[in-house]
């Protein structure tokens, strides 16, 4: 007999005696299912589909395909319990579980199977069977004595008490009361919660039961409905007959006539004496709430109450802090020719604890960029308020046209001055367009990455000093790493939100980080984004902030305009850089003819300010038309006392110094003023002006 298309219980007897298997478990209630491992194909018959309220052309085949029917709590627990058999090496298993049919009711079902495995032990297959539990268990119910029903009822609520106690978010909360840990176990087929807003209550309700009504969704707390009632009267209803439902309610039962409901209960949820919401459950085959039912649906609401109170606290104390935090950062990221920059900002994921990371992107004079990124130590609100002093203060600092260390000498002092107990971690990089050349400096901050065009990527190792905001911080040396950043490749700065793990070596998040940056997009604005997701659920205690910085082209100097850079005392390893700079200027301004001249005469230049001063230098060069072309140099340093000209000057590393100026500049002077001296000399270019 055939009887693959006959739903449990309703099979027609069978024609012959005795019974096949197939029409014996279609009549029980059960069906049969074969799972191929190997290939990832699940086989289920008609009567096990029947059992899952499953059509056959509703499914396809493959596990995934019973996912419609399988609330993620209790998918879980049969993953895990698969897992546990695949691996311990036992033959069978079985397990109770819930789906959720498709008209939102909840239905207890039970599986049992038998694991194939090969001549290896490796499981190959899963051939079992899957049936209707809900007698079975109703049965089990009503033979429990009043002691275990109680002992029963006081798990429940402690083991949801206990899950609540976790909720961090309005939806953790609700996601605890619709899971196997929730009213689930009560026997609940649909949840419905509301909170009071103003004068009226926003609904919420899982909407696979069908039970979030559009038009129910905001309703005023004196409409007529079982909601509203309860939160005006802050007392319970329960209603054990449709009819009963019908007549009191009529507008709200055509919306719920179709889940099909003997019972319902509305509670309202109550926190430091006012009503701050209500809760309505739906039963199926339930015609009473025994008085300690009522008791118990009642210290379960007081426990939602407190929790969806301290839910929504949470979440408007997240929110203020995140606005603040985002509010402190830049607005906008400033377009460099030549350069590509994109930022990232992540807030905490754990606690409502604000955090002090920073970025900034900052215009200098001559074309210049600062990338800046940072973490003020702390996480609360002082930490954020002194980020937001500090990060304005170092722009002001920055956009003056200070070098690099003086900007962060001059941050750090402020900083201190504060009178706080705070410092932060800084790092600094000072991008020339024009050559690719960057000056970092580093205070107390973690090492930069640089990221290949081919997806390698490697640490960048800056020289450090102590973080700012220490005693006498202003008055530290803050040392200069130069390198060059070549057309395609990728400098990234992050803060420690991005590598440190709970219990791990900050040396091992890097190595990570590392491993991870070559797989992620080649596109810029991705791969900020990218990065500061990849943590996930491995991190959250902390904030983490980025900065990308990739050169795309490179730019020579325009006609017309002037080409500066800044030089930090002491720093002779950057006038190998100032060098290039002088040589893309004058071949970009069509000055061939004297561009030894000036490739020697800015370095001599440069040198004798970094060498015979205690400051930096800023080195200017420009193009000055009229009638004869001239390439003019000037090199400005912070001392007033003007150059010697001597023979017998100290060649060191540098060659003869102005003696070789004067030389080969077609005139050469000092001017000086109240900031210190500038030294100049000026170069004759025959030929053509170049075309714009």
């Amino acid at each position: 007999m055939d009887t693959q298309g006959t739903a449990p219980g309703a099979a027609a007897a069978p024609a012959t005696w005795p019974a096949d298997a197939g029409t014996a478990l279609a009549l029980n209630g059960a069906g049969t299912f074969d799972w191929d491992l190997d290939r990832g194909l699940l086989h289920v018959d008609a009567a096990g589909l029947a059992v899952l309220d499953l059509r056959p052309d509703e499914y396809d085949g493959r596990p995934s395909g019973l996912g419609a029917r399988l609330p993620a709590p209790e998918s879980a627990r049969l993953e895990a319990l698969l897992a546990r058999a695949a691996g311990d090496g036992r033959e069978r298993y079985g397990l109770y579980f819930r789906i959720r049919c498709r008209d939102g009711s909840l239905r207890w079902t039970h599986t049992q199977g038998r694991v194939r495995r090969d001549g290896d032990g490796r499981p190959r297959r899963v051939i079992g069977i899957v049936r209707d539990a809900t007698d079975e268990l109703s049965h089990t119910t009503d033979r429990m004595t009043p002691d275990s029903e109680r002992h029963r009822e006081s798990r429940i609520v402690e083991e949801t008490t206990a899950a609540l106690a976790r909720a961090r978010t309005v939806g953790d909360v609700v996601d605890v009361l619709e899971s196997a840990r929730g009213m689930g176990r009560l026997g609940a087929v649909s949840l419905m919660m509301g909170f009071v807003e103003g004068g009226h209550i926003r609904q919420m309700a899982e909407g696979r039961t069908a039970s979030l009504v559009p038009e129910l969704e905001y309703t005023h707390i004196d409409a007529d409905f079982p909601m509203s009632e309860v939160v005006r009267t802050m007392s319970s209803r329960f209603f054990v007959s449709q009819r009963e439902f019908a007549v009191r309610y009529p507008r709200l039962w055509p919306y719920i006539a179709p889940l099909n409901p003997s019972a319902a209960a509305y509670l309202p949820l109550i926190a430091e004496g006012r009503a701050i919401g209500a809760v309505g459950l739906l039963f199926r085959e339930k015609h009473d709430f025994p008085p300690g039912e009522q008791s118990l649906l009642t210290a379960l609401t007081s426990t939602i109450a407190q929790s969806l109170q301290r839910a929504m606290l949470y979440e408007q104390e997240l929110e203020l802090a995140e606005s603040l935090q985002r509010f402190m950062l830049p607005h906008t990221i400033p377009a460099i020719p030549g350069l590509r920059t994109e930022v990232s900002y992540r807030p905490a994921r754990q606690g409502r604890d604000i955090g002090g990371d920073w970025y900034d992107v900052i215009p200098l004079p001559g074309g210049r960029i600062a990338a800046v990124i940072g973490d003020v130590q702390g996480h609360d609100t002082h930490a954020a308020a002194v980020m937001g002093q500090l990060r304005i203060v170092l722009r002001a600092y920055a956009a003056e046209g200070h070098t690099a260390p003086t900007v962060l000498s001059r941050a750090s002092a402020f900083l201190h001055d504060l009178d706080t107990d705070r410092f932060a971690t800084c790092l600094y990089a000072e991008a020339d367009p024009a050559t690719g050349w960057l000056r970092l400096v580093r205070a107390g901050h973690l090492d930069p990455l640089l990221l290949e065009p081919d997806g390698t990527c490697r640490a960048l190792p800056v020289a450090g000093a102590l973080p700012l905001g220490l005693p006498d911080g202003g008055r530290q040396d803050f040392p200069v790493t130069s390198v060059e950043l070549a057309v395609g490749q990728t400098l990234l700065m992050f803060t420690d939100g991005l590598v440190e793990r709970p219990g791990a070596d900050p040396d091992e998040g890097v190595d990570a980080l590392m491993a991870a940056v070559g797989r992620g997009p080649r596109d810029l604005g991705r791969l900020a984004r990218w990065l500061s997701e990849l943590p996930g659920e491995r991190a959250g205690a902390d904030d983490l902030a980025l900065v990308l910085l990739r050169r795309e082209k490179a730019l020579g100097p325009r006609l017309g305009h002037q080409v500066r850079r800044e030089i930090a005392a002491g720093d002779l390893a950057a006038v190998a850089a100032v060098r290039g700079l002088a040589r893309s200027a004058v071949r970009a301004w069509n000055a061939d003819g004297c561009a030894d001249g000036v490739e020697l005469s800015v370095q001599e230049m440069t040198v004798n300010a970094l060498r015979h001063t205690d400051g930096g230098a800023t080195v200017t060069l420009r193009l000055l038309d009229g009638a004869e072309r001239r390439v003019r140099v000037e090199v400005a340093d912070t001392s007033a006392e003007a150059p010697e000209l001597s023979a017998d000057e100290d060649i060191g590393l540098t060659g003869r110094g102005l003696l070789l100026v004067d030389r080969l500049a077609d005139v050469w002077g000092v001017d000086t003023h109240a900031a210190g001296k500038t030294v100049w000399c000026e170069f004759v270019c025959p030929g053509a002006a170049p075309d714009p």
